[in-house]
């Protein structure tokens, strides 16, 4: 099937209330635009330098989502423009985001990435890390930072029982906070392999790649 297809044919089994990121990492431009041309227009990347290559070259109604680890002295390429950015998993990078925004009159939404994984290769706040980062000064006096999420990737196994747990110990974080942060309404959790079971757990967001362009190549 084209990309045109699959992605349609995902979006009519997504429940309508879910925002499907198409992740266009390692993808070229024409396959991004084919995926567009179905009037979809919101992508992730990985790396940020392709990104804001991608970004200058597409057009500009596309909201860019930033879904990979992000090292600090990169942020400032993507400042200008970037819609919203999904790992964030310290106050360090925070006040990067914040500085870096303040430069272009800009507020940059951001997801707060909780660690949830058996693997200790993902990154992410544990419960206490997350709760003395939303309740310290330096985050409360922030101007140009919007806390609007939570997000978090479940252990690569074929546990579908384990992957539900993680999921579920993350919706229960996210109701906790919402209840002290009105402002958190995105809880990021489910890809090409287990973005059902987040649907069921909670998800409104979901980050899928190979199922709407195929296997990547990254050679």
């Amino acid at each position: 099937m084209s990309i045109s297809e699959n992605i349609s044919q995902l979006k009519s089994k997504l429940p309508k209330d879910i925002t499907l990121v198409a992740v266009s990492k390692t993808k070229p431009n024409r396959d991004i635009l084919e995926a567009y041309n179905t009037g979809h227009r919101v992508f992730g990347e990985n790396k940020i330098q392709e990104m804001t290559q991608k970004w200058e070259e597409l057009p500009k109604d596309i909201q860019w989502h930033m879904i990979g680890h992000v090292q600090r002295n990169k942020v400032k390429y993507m400042a200008e423009y970037v819609h919203l950015i999904h790992g964030v998993d310290s106050l360090k990078l925070l006040k990067e985001i914040e500085k870096q925004a303040k430069k272009h009159n800009r507020i940059i939404e951001c997801l707060l990435q909780i660690h949830i994984a058996k693997e200790d290769t993902k990154f992410g706040l544990d419960e206490n890390e997350l709760n003395s980062l939303l309740t310290s000064n330096e985050y409360l006096s922030m101007t140009n930072v919007k806390i609007v999420g939570l997000m978090g990737m479940a252990t690569f196994t074929n546990n579908k029982e384990q992957v539900r747990k993680e999921f579920s110990y993350l919706k229960e974080i996210f109701e906790t906070q919402k209840s002290r942060l009105p402002g958190l309404e995105i809880l990021s959790m489910g890809m090409s392999g287990d973005y059902e079971i987040a649907i069921e757990e909670g998800s409104t967001m979901v980050r899928i790649g190979s199922n709407i362009f195929g296997e990547r190549n990254y050679k």
